[in-house]
């Protein structure tokens, strides 16, 4: 006799497993892991292992996803600088304005980032960190997150005072409306001991950020009119 062919079993595909999805997933732990860790101890005293336990990951996630600690920290840094920016301040990068109003809307931008509760406070003890223990971290994230401010008002107070945009007292007008801004950004435990009165709410936000903005262009109008009429 001769046996019948059996008939041909269907084969069930197995379900897919989402790795994009569980990837990206792991991404996002691992840096809000890290950006928690990274803050508290600073880069160097901070581990993987730590990070990981946090994040609910395998050591060897970090290295798979960001090459190394480093790789995970730039990523980490680079994403609390853009959580700092606003459409506020994206607004004031309009090339359509002018100097002076470059210069007024860079810094009130600046300034209401502070009422922003929605951004984690580790931010900006993780800043802090960096500010305080520089890493190599810091040229990358200066480069992409801060330096297309930065030479955009460089150039507003270049052309407001008649000098070009590399002029010593050009970059020094730079340095003192960013001192003023950094002097609230960082000085806040302070300032609530000194002036208690100070709340930093929005209202008051509004006020200080005129200030800075008139008391700065006062000072570079003059740089201007004394040039011209030098």
């Amino acid at each position: 006799m001769f046996d019948m062919p059996r008939p041909a079993s269907k084969r069930i595909p197995r379900p897919t497993r989402p790795k994009r999805k569980t990837a990206d997933l792991t991404r996002e732990k691992l840096i809000e892991a890290a950006g928690h860790v990274f803050a508290e101890h600073g880069f160097r005293a901070t581990t993987i292992r730590e990070i990981c336990r946090r994040a609910g990951a395998n050591v060897a996630a970090v290295n798979y996803t960001f090459g190394d600690k480093m790789g995970l920290y730039t990523e980490v840094l680079r994403q609390s600088v853009r959580a700092g920016k606003s459409a506020m301040l994206s607004a004031a990068m309009d090339s359509s304005l002018s100097p002076e109003e470059t210069i007024r809307n860079v810094i009130r931008a600046r300034l209401m980032s502070l009422c922003n509760e929605t951004r984690p406070d580790w931010h900006f003890r993780l800043v802090m960190h960096e500010w305080s223990q520089p890493t190599s971290a810091m040229r990358r994230v200066v480069d992409e997150g801060m330096r297309p401010i930065y030479e955009r008002m460089r150039k507003a107070v270049s052309d407001i005072i008649g000098l070009p945009p590399d002029h010593e007292t050009t970059r020094l007008c730079i340095n003192s409306i960013v001192g003023q801004i950094l002097f609230y950004t960082f000085s806040r435990p302070v300032l609530m001991h000194l002036q208690p009165e100070l709340k930093l709410t929005p209202a008051q936000l509004e006020r200080i950020a005129e200030h800075v903005a008139e008391f700065s262009l006062a000072y570079l109008k003059k740089v201007g009119q004394g040039k011209n009429h030098g």
